[in-house]
């Protein structure tokens, strides 16, 4: 895998668009902070981004499916190039309404971007290196995260908000440009949208009985939206600490404790996957989730907080890894585009329920009793979804045993 020149083309691009990225959402959050006083208010600014890329992803699946992945990646990351403009225009002029429109314009071209890249990355590397390239790369991206909230805590108090953005836009150049470098074969992919091209019957919800066919990528699914009621609030969780610390620098250091901890989980998961099931790996992460969230009711004692964030960092970092792999080897690569741009789609929309709730909840009861209902609710779903797939299992080995008979 290490001597594949697209892998490394992937990841040095993930590296430099991530710091950019996460520069950028320092800068978002430090231009709402400035602009927006309610937490319901922030969350519907950045909910709004959200919907339109819910909109535009059944047009982003069948688009990735017809076309070559590369291509479709180039369009999208010049797109979101330009989107940064929106914002150099917001910070000149002072509305959030600009911001509005940055938001919107990225989020449209991630609808596209991910799915592409996600239907990229099985056909760069090989099946039984996919659980390995996914961790990695997932990796890549958070030293990336902890780089660039990092580099922006730091550079917030040198520089203004313009020049973060101004940085964001710079790393999504050299992404655009490093795109055009890779090189994949989609020879049976390409025959296949051929055909689907003729016929012109390519259909989105064509997606939707390959799913129901496997339990195992339906189940996943489900179990994803567990992990989405802490990422859900993430940001306005980390804002309304920083105002209770009345601290700035508390943001980076959260964000630090919380990828670190990501890395390791990342780094280890292939060794626990030798071990165990992928079911077994997603449901024990899924009320590991539930539990780190819950002890964020302690959010004033600074170890406790800094703790729950750093056990959910471990958690996603075995969670996604094994999750994304489930998805590139059970779901056939002719869907790969109209699937990861419905996982995406359900990701956001159940983003946006969450980041909403959360907005709603901070203002009404409070970070504390906000992380103990979201807390529960993880932990009530995971205990339902494992209790039937403990019951189907049960099923499934008496069949076994009585055709055995």
């Amino acid at each position: 895998m290490w001597g594949n020149r697209n892998v490394w083309i992937i990841l040095i691009g993930e590296f430099i668009a991530g710091v950019g990225l996460w520069t950028g959402i320092i800068g978002n959050l430090e231009f709402m902070q400035e602009k927006v006083p309610s937490d319901f208010l922030k969350s519907l600014i950045l909910a709004t981004g959200l919907l339109a890329g819910i909109l535009i992803g059944p047009l982003a699946g069948k688009i990735t499916d017809l076309y070559r992945k590369k291509t479709v990646m180039l369009y999208s990351g010049f797109l979101r190039t330009v989107s940064v403009l929106f914002m150099f225009v917001a910070i000149s002029s002072g509305s959030v309404w600009w911001m509005v429109a940055f938001m919107i314009t990225i989020q449209i071209s991630a609808a596209f971007y991910f799915p592409a890249l996600q239907s990229a990355i099985p056909l760069i590397v090989q099946d039984n290196e996919l659980l390995q390239m996914n961790g990695v790369h997932m990796n890549v991206a958070t030293i990336s995260r902890i780089i660039g909230t990092a580099l922006a805590g730091a550079l917030l108090t040198v520089l203004t908000i313009f020049m973060l953005y101004f940085i964001s836009f710079l790393a999504y150049l050299v992404l655009f440009f490093l795109t055009f470098l890779l090189k994949m074969e989609e020879k049976v992919v390409e025959n296949n949208l051929r055909k689907s091209k003729g016929d012109n019957k390519k259909s989105f919800k064509e997606v939707l009985p390959v799913i129901k066919s496997t339990p195992i990528v339906l189940m996943t699914l489900i179990l994803t939206l567990v992990p989405l009621l802490f990422l859900g609030g993430f940001n306005l969780m980390v804002i309304n600490i920083s105002e209770i610390y009345d601290s700035s620098s508390i943001k980076g250091v959260i964000y630090a404790a919380e990828g670190l901890a990501f890395m390791l989980g990342a780094f280890i998961v292939k060794k626990v996957n030798q071990k165990w099931s992928p079911y077994s790996i997603l449901f024990l992460f899924s009320f590991i989730i539930g539990f780190a969230q819950l002890s964020l009711f302690f959010v004033e004692l600074k170890y406790i907080m800094i703790a729950s964030f750093a056990i959910f960092g471990f958690s996603l970092g075995c969670f996604f890894p094994t999750a994304a792999t489930i998805f590139q080897t059970k779901v056939l690569k002719e869907f790969h585009g109209r699937f990861f741009s419905f996982r995406n789609m359900l990701d956001r929309i159940g983003f946006q329920v969450v980041l909403l709730s959360a907005g709603f909840m901070l203002d009404l009861i409070g970070l504390q009793w906000m992380v103990v209902v979201f807390g529960l609710l993880s932990l009530i779903i995971t205990a339902i979804f494992f209790t039937r797939y403990r019951k189907n299992n049960e099923v499934t080995n008496n069949k076994a045993k009585a055709v055995s008979f």
